[in-house]
């Protein structure tokens, strides 16, 4: 079994996922420019609505409503991990606390929103990324990677020690090891496609309610590399784990020579004092209870246990190598996922003089993503069996309660505000990871919108995220922190037939922290000790849109 390729699977494919830019865990809730500059879009009424208000689509005038988003989005993810491990990596300067960051990079997320009106009906079609979006890549590795080459280096320094302890005596060495070295890189590409398409129908002039179908298209490609692995041992550069075990093997073999020497030397000792003693008339009995026969009788037993030792000694290393052996070459890994689900999606808008109140319903979307990967077979690492090649893993799409309130203080503002809830712990992850959740996630959103004249119109909003964290369904590998965000723009009509808009949107994120347990892993002779880990990322986003109606 090569442990290194299917450890690092699981590691890989978790912590390169690219992330939701806005929305739940694994919900992108901004699809469109309009959410840009302003996310509480609940109960606007707009063509941005096709998503975030379908039924409000309906009070649009009649005719055909087109609009096209571009959106770049640059995301950061940073972790700062402490560990004793780390003090021993080349790289690390002794330290024990080093920062990882991965940078996710979005330049083309689109969306299409349309919409036909004729009469009470409007019928829609909404395209998005409602997952994913883009790549993120760790150039250095994570922590929980690097702590796991740590330990081996760990357990070849104890080794070296306690070799070269008892080998002095038998004048043999073997390579002193004092650190590790390693070069990784880690990269990963995620887009779930959404497709949505529905009809809303006013029922009077103040009511309109929405039905629609959602499907999803999840596609996603991780690469991984490691290379370079090596136990520093003083020498330029260090040595690889085969010449580290050959540097063993030489040294072994050197003591088994030196003890099979003395040992002969000890047996042509006591022949030659039993025939000294017989030669003055003593028997081989009595010859043999001499001091200085039963001294070298002592010495020939000692080497005896030496050799016996040593003998399982280099069957203890012979063995360990064979388990390290995966490590040598370093590794190349690819795994591709695909999967699709559906869900219905309802809604519901009534007005009330000044104000609009809306509400929207999407049901959770059933996903199983089909793994194509490198990793054949299931692996004593647990968590890397998530990515045998041929098995489907549940990634649900959580469902999600949308509600909005609209209030018009006058013709040219409006004041929004909304309320976002993911229904996470109900959905169905790998391993039913939803269940380390203390809960769903919350979101509150505000906005305001200004019609400065009849051509322009300027925005604002913020939106806070409350997710139901703990310490259980945080790590490295994967990881979400409460935040907040503001988002501002303009639209500006060109004409009555086209509308132009451009955005800024920006989450700034808390930190969370949480401290590691230590890892034994048995079966692979390796300790991870307990250390600290603290979360945080960056995000901000550029949007531009054209908007047509015909």
């Amino acid at each position: 079994m090569n442990y290194l390729k299917t450890f690092m699977v699981g590691l890989l494919l978790t912590c390169t996922a690219a992330p939701a830019l806005a929305g739940g865990i694994l919900t992108n809730t901004n699809q469109s420019v309009a959410f840009l500059r302003n996310p509480a879009r609940d109960a606007a009424i707009g063509l941005d609505g096709v998503y975030s208000n379908p039924a409000g689509v309906a009070f649009l005038n009649d005719g055909l409503h087109l609009a096209f988003n571009w959106q770049y989005a640059h995301q950061t993810r940073t972790i700062t991990s402490t560990n004793p491990l780390f003090a021993l990596g080349q790289k690390n300067g002794g330290a024990t606390t080093k920062e990882f960051e991965g940078v996710a990079n979005a330049p083309i997320i689109p969306s299409l929103q349309a919409a036909y009106n004729k009469g009470p009906w409007s019928l829609q079609f909404n395209f998005s990324v409602p997952g994913g979006g883009g790549k993120c890549e760790f150039d250095q590795g994570i922590g929980s990677f690097e702590t796991y080459v740590g330990a081996i280096a760990q357990r070849l320094i104890g080794t070296s020690q306690m070799l070269n302890g008892s080998l002095q005596n038998f004048g043999a060495s073997v390579p002193n090891v004092y650190g590790y070295d390693v070069d990784g890189y880690m990269k990963g590409k995620q887009y779930y496609f959404g497709f949505q398409l529905g009809a809303a129908r006013k029922i009077t002039d103040n009511l309109s309610v929405y039905a629609g179908l959602r499907l999803l298209y999840g596609t996603a490609s991780y690469e991984a590399r490691l290379n370079n692995i090596r136990v520093m041992d003083g020498s330029d550069g260090g040595i690889t784990l085969p010449q580290y075990f050959e540097g063993v093997t030489k040294g072994l073999m050197t003591a088994g020579e030196n003890i099979a020497a003395k040992g002969a030397q000890v047996r042509d000792g006591i022949q030659q004092g039993v025939a000294a003693a017989m030669a003055q008339g003593m028997t081989q009995e009595q010859a043999m209870q001499l001091p200085q026969i039963q001294q070298l009788v002592a010495t020939g037993q000692q080497l005896q246990q030496a050799g016996a030792q040593l003998e399982a000694t280099a069957d203890q290393l012979a063995a360990s190598a064979e388990t390290l052996a995966p490590y040598s070459n370093g590794v190349n890994l690819k795994s591709d996922q695909t999967g699709w689900g559906i869900a219905p999606v309802i809604g519901i808008d009534y007005k009330v003089g000044p104000l609009n109140l809306a509400a929207k319903y999407e049901f959770k979307t059933r996903m199983r993503m089909k793994n194509n990967s490198d990793l054949k077979e299931a692996s004593v690492i647990e968590a890397t069996n998530k990515y045998v090649n041929g098995t489907s893993v549940p990634e649900d799409s959580p469902a999600q309660l949308a509600l909005g309130a609209q209030w018009s203080i006058v013709d040219q503002v409006r004041l929004n505000l909304g309320y976002h809830h993911f229904y996470d712990t109900s959905a169905h992850w790998y391993q039913h990871t939803e269940r380390q959740l203390d809960g769903g996630t919350n979101e509150y959103l505000a906005g305001a919108e200004w019609d400065v004249n009849d051509r322009l119109t300027v925005s604002a909003g913020g939106q806070l995220t409350r997710y139901q964290l703990t310490d259980a369904y945080m790590n490295d590998m994967s990881f979400v922190v409460n935040s907040y965000t503001f988002g501002l723009g303009l639209e500006y009509k060109v004409s009555d037939r086209v509308k132009l808009a451009a955005a800024y949107f920006q989450t700034n994120y808390e930190h969370y922290d949480m401290d590691t347990p230590e890892k034994n892993m048995e079966s692979l002779g390796l300790n991870i000790p307990a250390g600290h880990n603290s979360f945080t990322r960056t995000n901000r986003v550029l949007g531009v849109s054209c908007e047509l109606t015909f």
